[in-house]
This record gives structure tokens, C-alpha cells and sequence, in this order.
């Protein structure tokens, strides 16, 4: 309910009606984005039923059901559930980060209703509605300035500039505008009064509002789908078709030839289960899963996992300059005095004596609780150097304030030093501003412009300190009546984070190229780009990339890495403009303005602790500590995780060879079956860990940050991984063939041709996991790299084995007669004799392909 409130407030006019503003409420809806198309849980389960790949894993699970393995069944079951868990998540993301927007408008505002101040809630807002705005509060909707009064507010969250803008009172129909830049007499929807008092007009509400215009291109926004998820269903339609079709086919075969359909119909079975890839959705869940549970042992929070894999791919990072590359906190940077510059590092221990008097009159021109960045800069400068020193003045009583005013940037205050005594003035502002206060004639005016080209070059904010005296107590009308003598320059910067210079380092040497985004001034973009040691060879501004189109703006930012005064949408188009170009992007940010591009790119990267709640729902990733470096171990992770799954992938292809080969093979040409159902599922046992647990934990290769990242649209299953698989497995089916036709006239005849073939398959499989731990370099260099889950593997199929040949029920079971230790001897010799080929072949390919 609405509170009528005492105190007077500044504003013209009584404002709308109840009646009035009940119409227009009516006819634009509450001041909150709005939220309607919102997708409920049965379509969004619907839409992943749709999926090829789940289509798949209900598929095996059936077959497996028909099969009455119901433990296999329900494993693939699932993970049909878990899969259709991850894509409601992943859905619902776009609502959670609307209601984000939603919280950031300020929850009540004082408003003229009827003639009376009234206390309302922010959302009751209307256009037409006349507002009061007062230091510390956030602006509840977009509006118009009637009257300001030193008025200074903080846009960091629409546009990311840490400096604090100021703002005029303005007149009806002052042209629209954008966020950012001084004197507007515009203000935002969810940025910060700092400093001054004022009246408005509210122009725009909800939707309408720039922060709303925001929430609606956020709704629109697709993700970009990772290339992992793309090669994945690619893949798996493929194998999926040919093992399908090549299971119906020999199903007819057999039933042809033989005139038995029944046993037509399991062989058709047993070679779709040996074809069909359910490993590979069962890997990709697996990596992704401990790859999240890697990260977050890093400080690094996943929310989208895909971009896990993305990770190992990107080719280029998009960093958002202010809170993410820097601390979003303005500090000393620099001072200026006397004839005498100092630079003021966090290393510093002492403030030398000719800068006191400077430092001491800054603190006394700012407020004694400031909320300004740049005051608050001072306050803990004082407080570092000066803090046991007759310089500050705590004491002290403040008499008279002359604010900033747009034609004097600069603002004097006048304290009261004791009674009797003087009054003392500390001025500070532009340096143009206090000069003329300072009446300084035209070489020290010339001298001071060149300090503060040479200081703003760097990337500073400037400002100029003067001081005076007066006897009081009448009091000039403007301050420039005061006697005022110029003390010095100060330099401000929102500094570097630790650790940034050598992430980027880092990042250069791994292939990945670094690009800053900002809305920030030029100058500082390129100070501080040079400070993080990204490449500046040119800085493309939001004014040159308004006039471009979508081609030129893609060739344009082939060359650009640095970008300044750009605004919301801005980010988001270079976003696309960069993967447009062909480049795997990673966008970082910690503001409202960044949701949008965090949402685009493939992979979004927000800040844990100064992020809003609006970038961490876009975003993928979470910085949970804020620590630009951990992105750097989370690429790093990527790239490990990229590298094993091409080797677990390897090892797939390589083992199904054989396995496709011993079920069809016979069929074709008459020769007893050496497969069955069991024997598949007994080997599926194996493979199923061992292409994902055993490979997930594999350590990464020595040279993982020194490699340059797999070309953009470039297959993680290229052409030489696949030769590879298919040559490796063919090996390891020539030798347990030869074992078969070699041993079927010995004794025990078929069931002991079939038990040895199988020793060596098994063995042979083993033999697969090795050569594929290897990959890159060798199976012998694998072996030297302890793997706990391959060990357990090994301890648990090795005995599985020894007991189905020992067992006369489970030899009964899978078709064997009991070996003896010749032939065992002689399988094992056979599926070592493959293991050294397919290491004879990896060593050529690898000399071939360097």
C-alpha cells in the first residue's frame, strides 16, 4: 500500500493522477520485464525426447530389455533420464536470468501521485510519473532529469565504466540517448545515484527500459552450440545406420542361407548390440560429469557442461576490461607536484613528504563517506600513508559545500578548523576547471595541459587539487570568488587484477588470443590492454562499429583486440562477428551489459563474487573466485579432456572392429558363431569402463598448454583417428581369427576354439587400451603414467575371465571347453603379437604425421 511521506523533496509539478497512472498501467504493464512465452516442463521434455541421441539410448535400452538384461537396460534408461534432466536445466536458464533483471530494479521509489509524496513500489511505476533520486539509491526505471544537484551516477552495469558519470537537469523533448557519458540529463533503470540529489520523469518502464531491452535480447539469444555436441549426433547416426542396417542384413543372410530364422534373428541381435555406440553418449556424459567435478576444484562452478569440451577448443578469450581484467575499484595510481611525479604502487611504503599536502586537501574536497569511487580512492590513500600525521582531519567541521556545477567541473569545501580560526577551502575537479579557479596565467596553463596529456595517455582519470583560505563568515555565490592556490595532479586507474599479465601470457603461448571489451575511454582501454600484455595494434571504438555492417564488422575485428566504448548490444554483435570468423569464443564479464554476449558465445564466463546474478545465469562457467588465472587452469582441464576423449574415442572404434567382425564373419561364411549376446555383454563390461573411467582419469600430456587448439569446425574424429581405430582394431581381429582357425582341429574342437579366440579378444583389448593411452606418444611411456582405474579394471575382468573358463557352469554359459595352459598360452602370445603390431603401426603414423 502506498505511504504518504513528511519531508519536503525537490520536483515541479503535483504528477500523474491515481486515475492516470492506473490507465497507463493497464495499457504498459508493471515496471518488470515481462514473463510470458515461457516454456513449462512438458515441452522442454518433449523438445529432448526429440533428440537423435536420446533416441538412441532408449533405443539400445530396449533392445537390451527385449534381451532380458535388465540391468543394462536400466542403465541406458538412465541415462536417458539424466540426459532429459540436464536439457530441462540447461532451458530453464534463460527464465532464471530474467528474474535476475527483475531483482535489480530498486524494490520501492518515491513518487508524486495526486499532489501528495508517495512511497511505492518500484513496479507500480508508469511513464509520466515524476520521481525523486537521492545518493545511494538505484534508479528504479529510465527517466529524465527535471532537477540535479551535484548529481553523479555510477552506469558501470549497463555500459562497465567504473567511473562515475555526471548528470544536468534536462527539458521535454531532449533528444533519446544512451548510457554513458557526462552530462546527460538521462538516467537508467538499475544504475547507482553516488553522489547529488535530483527529480525525474519517468520515460520508460519494464520492457521498454535500456535494462529491459537487455532482458529481451537476452531472451532471444541462442546459445551456441558446442562443436563436440554437433560431431557427436554427426557420429552416432552414422555408426547407428550402419550397424543397424548391417544387422538386418545379416539377419537375411543367415536365414536365407541356413533356413534359420531364429538363429537369424539372434545373430542379427548380437551384431546390432556389437555395433550400436551407446559408449559414446555414455563417455561424453561421464567426461563432462568429472570434468564439472574437476572444475570445481578450481574454484570454478559449471553450469553449461558442454562448454567443458569448448573449453579445449578456444581460440579466442573476449575479456570485459573493468571488474573482470581489473579490480572495479579506483585507486591512486599516480600524483604530481611541486615539479616532482610519483608513481603509487601497491608496493610503496611511504608517501613522500612533497605529496602530503597534496593527498591531505584531495581527502578534504571529497565527502567524509563518500560514496564516489574516486573520493573513496582518496580516503584510503590518506588512511594508508598519512593516517599518523597532522594531515588528516577528523575533527573538523565542514561549513559550506559549492558542488559540481557543468559550467565549473570542479567542487570546492569549506571547513571550519577550529573556533576563531579561518575557514580552509580544498577544491578539486577537471584541471582546466580548477586552474581558472586558480587564475594561472597562460605558461603555467600550457605546462599543466602537457602533465595532463602525458598522465590521461596512460589511461589515468585526472584530476587537479588546489586549496585557499577565508576569513568568512560571508560567503561568495560561486567559489571562483575564492582566493585558491594549485596544489598538484592526481591519477586515477581502476587497477590490474594479480595474476592477469601472466594468464594472458599464458594464454598467448597456448594458442588462444586475448581480447578486451569495454566501455571505458580509449586510452584507458589501450593502458590497461598494455599493462595485461594484449595486442594493441589498434582500438576499435563503438561509434566506428555502429557504422558498420556485418561483413565489414567481421573483418574489422580479425585485426582489432581491443575495444572501447562499446555498448550492450555492441558486445553481443562482436560476439557473433567473432564466430562468424570461424573462432571458438569465450566471453568473460561481471555486469548486466554482459549477459547477452555470455549467453552467445560458446563458452560464457561470469565472476562469482562481483558478478550479478543476471551474468551468472547467462554465463557457463562461474569464476567462483573471481581470479582471472583460474579460467587459465579451467583451459587447461579442457584441453586434457579434449586430448582423452580422442583417445577413449580411438579405443571405441579400435574394440568394436573386432567385436562387429567375430559376430558377422562367421554368418557369412558358414563357420560356427564364435559371439553371442553374452559374450557382448561380457565385453561391454569391459569397454564401458575402460573408455570412460579409465580414460577420464588419465593425466594430461606434458605439452597440453603449448600445442595450438584443434582448428575451429576441425572433427575431433579426424581422419587419421579413424584410420588408426579401424587399422588397430582389424589387427586385433586377424589374431584372434588366427587363434580360432588354428586351434578348431585341436582338442575340445569349437567350444575350445571359441574359449581361445575369446582369451585373445579380451586380452587384445587390453592390449587397445594401452596403445590408445599412448596416442600422442607410446604405449611405454603410458605405462610409466600410473592409472588407479585402469588397474581396476583390470583386477576386476582379468578374474571375471579366468572364472569363465574354470566354472563348468559358466563355461556351459558362454559356449567354452576348458583350456590348458598351452592354449591359454597360446591366446596370450597372439594378443601380445597384436599389441606390438598396432605399437609398430601407432610409431609410423606418428613419424608420418609430425
Amino acid at each position: 500500500m502506498a505511504k504518504p511521506i513528511d519531508p519536503a523533496m525537490p520536483g515541479s509539478g503535483p504528477g500523474l493522477s491515481s486515475a492516470e497512472a492506473r490507465e497507463r498501467l493497464r495499457l504498459d504493464g508493471p515496471n518488470e520485464l515481462p514473463q510470458d512465452q515461457r516454456r513449462h516442463l512438458p515441452r522442454i521434455a518433449w523438445d529432448a525426447v526429440r533428440e537423435p541421441m536420446l533416441q538412441l539410448l532408449l533405443g539400445a535400452g530396449v533392445i537390451y530389455l527385449l534381451l532380458g538384461n535388465l540391468a543394462e537396460a536400466l542403465i541406458l534408461l538412465g541415462f536417458a533420464l539424466l540426459n532429459v534432466g540436464m536439457v530441462v536445466v540447461q532451458e530453464t536458464r534463460t527464465e532464471n536470468a530474467l528474474a535476475a533483471l527483475r531483482g535489480l530494479a530498486s524494490p520501492q521509489a518515491l513518487v508524486w501521485r495526486d499532489g501528495q509524496r508517495l512511497r511505492l513500489p518500484a513496479r507500480e511505476l508508469v511513464r509520466g510519473d515524476v520521481i525523486s533520486l537521492n545518493e545511494g539509491e538505484r534508479v528504479p526505471a529510465d527517466a529524465l532529469l527535471r532537477e540535479a544537484s551535484a548529481m553523479q551516477v555510477d552506469e558501470a552495469l549497463l555500459t562497465g565504466e567504473s567511473v562515475p558519470v555526471r548528470k544536468r537537469a534536462g527539458a521535454a523533448g531532449e533528444p533519446d540517448a544512451v548510457p554513458g557519458g557526462d552530462d546527460s540529463p538521462h538516467v537508467w533503470a538499475g544504475s547507482l545515484i553516488v553522489g547529488g540529489s535530483g527529480a525525474a520523469l519517468v520515460t520508460a518502464t519494464g520492457p521498454r527500459s535500456a535494462i529491459g531491452r537487455i532482458g529481451k535480447s537476452l531472451g532471444t539469444v541462442e546459445a551456441a552450440p558446442a562443436p563436440l555436441q554437433v560431431q557427436m549426433r554427426r557420429l552416432v547416426w552414422v555408426f547407428a545406420t550402419v550397424g543397424i542396417a548391417a544387422s538386418v542384413i545379416t539377419a537375411v543372410v543367415y536365414g536365407l542361407l541356413h533356413g534359420q530364422w531364429l538363429q537369424a534373428i539372434l545373430a542379427g541381435i548380437t551384431l546390432a548390440m556389437a555395433a550400436l555406440p551407446e559408449e559414446f553418449p555414455l563417455v561424453l556424459t561421464i567426461f563432462l560429469a568429472l570434468g564439472a567435478w574437476r572444475l570445481s576444484q578450481r574454484h570454478v562452478l559449471v553450469r553449461r557442461s558442454a562448454a567443458i569440451e569448448a573449453l579445449g577448443t578456444a581460440t579466442l578469450l573476449c575479456a570485459d576490461k573493468t571488474g573482470t581484467m581489473t579490480q572495479n575499484r579506483m585507486s591512486v595510481a599516480a600524483l604530481k607536484a611541486g615539479g616532482q611525479s610519483l608513481a603509487v604502487g601497491e608496493a610503496a611504503r611511504e608517501l613522500p613528504e612533497a605529496f602530503h599536502e597534496l593527498v591531505e586537501f584531495a581527502i578534504l574536497a571529497s565527502r567524509a563517506d563518500p560514496f564516489d569511487p574516486m573520493e573513496q580512492a582518496f580516503h584510503r590513500l590518506g588512511q594508508r600513508f598519512l593516517a599518523d600525521t597532522e594531515h588528516l582531519h577528523a575533527g573538523w567541521e565542514l561549513a559550506r559545500n559549492y558542488p559540481l556545477q557543468p559550467e565549473l567541473l570542479a567542487m570546492s569545501q569549506v571547513w571550519r578548523a577550529g573556533a576563531g580560526g579561518p575557514y580552509v577551502i580544498a577544491a578539486k575537479g577537471a584541471p582546466e576547471a580548477v586552474a581558472d579557479l586558480c587564475h594561472m596565467d597562460a605558461p603555467a596553463l600550457e605546462a599543466l595541459r602537457q602533465d595532463v596529456t602525458r598522465m590521461a595517455n596512460e589511461g589515468l582519470r585526472v584530476l587537479a587539487v588546489a586549496k585557499g583560505v577565508h576569513a568568512g563568515p560571508v560567503w561568495p555565490e560561486s567559489q571562483h570568488d575564492f582566493g585558491f592556490t594549485f596544489l598538484g595532479l592526481t591519477g586515477l586507474a581502476d587497477p590490474l587484477r594479480p595474476g592477469v599479465s601472466e594468464a594472458v601470457a599464458a594464454c598467448h603461448s597456448a594458442g588462444v588470443d586475448v581480447a578486451m571489451i569495454t566501455g571505458d575511454h580509449p586510452a584507458t582501454a589501450l593502458a590497461i590492454a598494455q599493462q595485461a600484455g594484449i595486442a594493441t595494434g589498434g582500438v576499435l571504438t563503438g561509434q566506428e562499429i555502429a557504422t558498420l555492417d556485418e561483413p565489414a564488422l567481421r573483418q574489422r575485428v580479425a585485426q582489432a583486440r581491443v575495444f572501447a566504448r562499446i555498448m550492450p548490444e555492441q558486445k553481443l554483435r562482436l560476439v557473433q562477428a567473432f564466430a562468424a570468423n570461424g573462432e571458438v569464443v569465450a566471453m568473460t564479464g561481471d555486469g548486466v551489459n554482459d549477459a547477452p554476449s555470455l549467453k552467445a558465445a560458446h563458452i560464457g564466463v561470469a565472476m562469482g563474487g562481483r558478478g550479478t546474478d543476471v551474468a551468472r545465469e547467462a554465463a557457463s562457467l562461474v569464476l567462483l573466485d573471481d581470479d582471472f588465472t583460474s579460467l587459465v587452469a579451467a583451459i587447461r582441464l579442457g584441453r586434457r579432456i579434449d586430448g582423452n576423449l580422442r583417445k577413449a574415442f580411438a579405443y571405441i572404434l579400435a574394440v568394436h572392429v573386432p567385436i562387429v567382425g567375430m559376430s558377422l564373419i562367421p554368418v557369412l561364411l558358414g563357420w560356427p558363431s564364435l559371439l553371442g549376446p553374452i559374450h557382448v555383454v561380457f565385453l561391454e563390461l569391459i569397454i564401458d569402463p575402460a573408455s570412460s573411467i579409465v580414460f577420464e582419469a588419465e593425466a594430461e600430456d606434458a605439452d597440453v598448454m603449448s600445442r595450438q587448439p584443434r582448428q575451429p569446425g576441425a572433427s575431433l574424429f579426424d581422419l587419421p583417428l579413424l584410420a588408426r581405430g579401424l587399422g588397430q582394431g582389424v589387427v586385433v581381429l586377424a589374431s584372434a581369427l588366427v587363434v580360432f582357425l588354428a586351434s578348431m582341429g585341436g582338442p575340445g574342437s569349437e567350444a575350445a576354439a571359441r574359449a581361445m579366440a575369446f582369451v585373445a579378444l579380451v586380452l587384445g583389448n587390453f592390449g587397445l587400451v594401452l596403445t590408445s593411452k599412448g596416442l600422442d606418444s607410446s604405449a611405454l611411456r603410458a605405462l610409466r603414467t600410473p592409472n588407479r582405474a585402469l588397474a581396476i579394471v583390470a583386477v576386476i575382468a582379468l578374474p571375471a575371465l579366468a572364472l569363465a573358463l574354470a566354472v563348468p557352469q559358466l563355461r556351459h554359459l558362454f559356449g567354452f571347453a576348458a583350456l590348458s595352459a598351452g592354449q591359454i598360452a597360446f591366446a596370450a602370445a597372439a594378443a601380445a603379437g597384436s599389441f606390438a603390431v598396432n605399437e609398430a603401426l601407432a610409431w609410423a603414423m606418428r613419424r608420418v604425421l609430425k
